[in-house]
């Protein structure tokens, strides 16, 4: 993929607060028409550097480039061309769903009917009339999103949109977001702690821990460079432990006594039956699986990072 390719570059971004590192040498490529996971634990850094992805603080190091063009000088043009949602939205409470969107509208210039296209796609126009008092904290976050997208943005930043959101309201925030580049041509970059929810919507995925960038790329590209798990069922629980330890596999015995193996092929798979039932040791289960987003994640950020 060409660098013209890439809605979001970072070069070196760092920042720092007082002593503390929050940023350092951060190199992000978030490519065009897909939902980029922006993930790592609360304190990471992600909303650092959302904030200076959107120019409202300045990096101490590096160069953020969106579209291709550098930040510095050129933030007001290319703001009207991002919408976003950084933590929770700042609405009027008094106006009704409608009424706020239309603040918002004649600040940009927008057209009338934007309004109406934007309440529609959050799936607000039942509910726009109604003061945003009576609303849930999903409507609000909806009604958020909905400001965010009247700019009709390329690109469309979200920090945390789930934030609080009971499952129901997860769901629909996540419905809403997996559906915005196929049907309105919009890039998402979404940061998120939500592991598993992210992993159902992401085409590509960014982990960040204590400031560091630990892995960029697809989904697929993240797992295929992960070991699968074999799990292993064997009656002789304590006697197949040893033997497959002293045998060079990394084995982890679960509460319910079942044998979990880091492999790599299917042939590991059958290697390890084969030395067992040679032992002759029981096997009553061989099942393979992926090791989750989240299972992934906990192994790169369990102590990967650096003080700063």
């Amino acid at each position: 993929m060409t660098k013209t390719n890439y809605l979001i570059e970072t070069r070196g971004l760092t920042r720092r607060f007082g002593s503390q590192l929050a940023v350092d040498d951060l190199d992000l490529h978030v490519p065009a028409a897909g939902v980029y996971g922006f993930l790592g634990p609360n304190g990471a850094g992600k909303t650092t550097a959302i904030r200076m992805l959107l120019g409202l603080i300045r990096p101490n190091d590096g160069e953020v480039r969106l579209f291709g063009q550098s930040l510095t000088g050129n933030h007001q043009s290319l703001m009207r061309r991002v919408g976003a949602l950084v933590e929770s939205p700042s609405l009027y409470p008094h106006l009704t769903g409608r009424e706020n969107l239309e603040v918002t509208r004649r600040l940009l210039g927008a057209d009338r009917n934007l309004i109406e296209l934007a309440l529609a796609t959050v799936k607000l126009t039942k509910d726009a009339d109604r003061r945003v008092r009576e609303y849930s904290l999903g409507m609000r976050q909806r009604l958020g999103l909905a400001l965010a997208l009247l700019n009709q943005p390329e690109l469309l930043i979200l920090d945390e949109p789930t934030n609080g959101l009971d499952p129901a309201g997860i769901h629909e925030m996540r419905d809403l977001i997996s559906r915005l580049p196929e049907e309105f041509g919009v890039t998402v970059f979404l940061s998120s702690h939500l592991l598993g929810e992210v992993e159902q919507i992401a085409t590509h995925i960014g982990i960040i821990n204590e400031g560091h960038l630990l892995f960029q790329g697809t989904l697929g590209e993240l797992q295929s460079k992960q070991q699968t798990l074999l799990t292993v069922g064997v009656k002789q629980v304590d006697a197949a432990t040893e033997f497959l330890a002293n045998s060079g596999w990394s084995v982890e015995r679960s509460i319910d006594d079942l044998l979990n193996i880091s492999t790599k092929t299917p042939d590991d798979a059958a290697r390890i039956n084969k030395l067992l039932v040679d032992r002759g040791l029981e096997v009553f289960h061989l099942a393979m699986s992926q090791r989750s987003l989240e299972d992934i994640f906990l192994s790169l950020t369990n102590g990967a990072g650096r003080s700063g």
